[in-house]
């Protein structure tokens, strides 16, 4: 629990720094109370891919309706999704999920961390047809994800996927970081593992890449970035030292699209983490797992000084 906890303190103190930007590149909007609507998708996938043949195992889970409040920095979010159930597909079967995330743009650092319970999935054709239902399949991920942003002076995270401020001219940032990662994904029968019908997974590594905000316009924008890593990683953490490690491939890519005015915003955004739990270069035994949120909304920001307009009158 120690090492845990060690390690999450690695991610999350960092993001307290506090570092001054190029008002020439980045503007906050002078409102710094706001509210945010959205439709947003949370989603955990399975592919597995052995002697050539792919199996992509999917959840069937709606859109989730939220609600956000945001004063300066701090965003609290409240989401329901059984109000949209009825956008699910029934011949996609049941999923029943519980699916916490937490993605933070800070200036020089970003974290992100998932916690990912999932019971329910099935495979389709590329039509979306010949459904096939796994309602026995689990998979379960817990993981931690932080990186630096080098030109944390010009290029701003919170501009292109939190809205709380604008990016006035295109500007871009390297990226180094790293995650960690606990996986397990086991079934009755759907699912088959060297002979097992189970698989855990420890994984940790390091990760570099690339993000990019283009300043379309004085209003719109959109944004974009890649990050590629290895990870090393075994069954069990007890078991570095004992058992062969194994390496992994990592991929986490974000995109964002926006409309900016001073009293409210419209975005979207979509990130994707890709991790293996299994990885062969002869596609004997390849199992990934991809994660993330698909999400689309609106903000409006607040007036919370009364004497503001009458300041700007005199």
């Amino acid at each position: 629990m120690k090492s845990y906890f060690s390690l999450l303190l690695t991610f999350v103190l960092p993001y307290f720094c506090i570092a001054q930007t190029d008002t020439t590149y980045i503007k906050p909007f002078e409102n710094k109370a706001s509210v945010r609507t959205y439709l947003s998708m949370k989603f955990i996938s399975l592919q597995q891919e052995t002697n050539g043949d792919i199996k992509k195992f999917m959840p069937n889970t709606p859109m989730n309706l939220g609600l956000g409040i945001s004063i300066k920095n701090t965003i609290i979010d409240f989401s329901y999704g059984q109000g949209l159930s009825f956008m699910k597909d029934k011949e996609k079967g049941r999923t029943k999920a519980l699916d916490f995330q937490i993605h933070n743009y800070g200036r020089k650092f970003i974290i992100d961390l998932f916690v990912q319970k999932y019971r329910g999935f099935y495979i389709a054709d590329d039509a979306g047809k010949n459904v096939q239902l796994y309602p026995d399949l689990k998979i379960q991920q817990y993981g931690a994800f932080g990186q630096y942003v080098f030109n944390n002076k010009k290029f701003s995270y919170k501009a292109a996927f939190m809205q709380n401020e604008k990016q006035l001219k295109s500007a871009g940032s390297f990226l180094l970081g790293g995650g960690v990662y606990f996986s397990k994904i086991n079934s009755d029968s759907s699912f088959v593992y060297k002979s097992k019908n189970a698989l855990r997974n420890f994984q940790f590594g390091v990760s570099g890449g690339y993000a990019y905000t283009w300043a379309i316009s004085k209003r719109w924008y959109t944004s974009g970035s890649a990050t590629i890593g290895v990870n090393v990683g075994t069954e069990r953490i007890n078991d570095f030292g004992k058992q062969r490690i194994e390496v992994y491939p990592t991929f986490f890519p974000r995109v964002a699209f926006g409309y900016n005015k001073e009293k409210w915003s419209l975005g979207l955004s979509y990130i994707n983490n890709v991790i293996f739990s299994s990885f062969s270069d002869d596609n004997k035994s390849n199992i990934g797992l991809s994660s993330g949120n698909f999400q689309i909304g609106a903000i409006w920001r607040l007036n919370t000084n009364p004497f503001s307009k009458r300041e700007k009158s005199e």
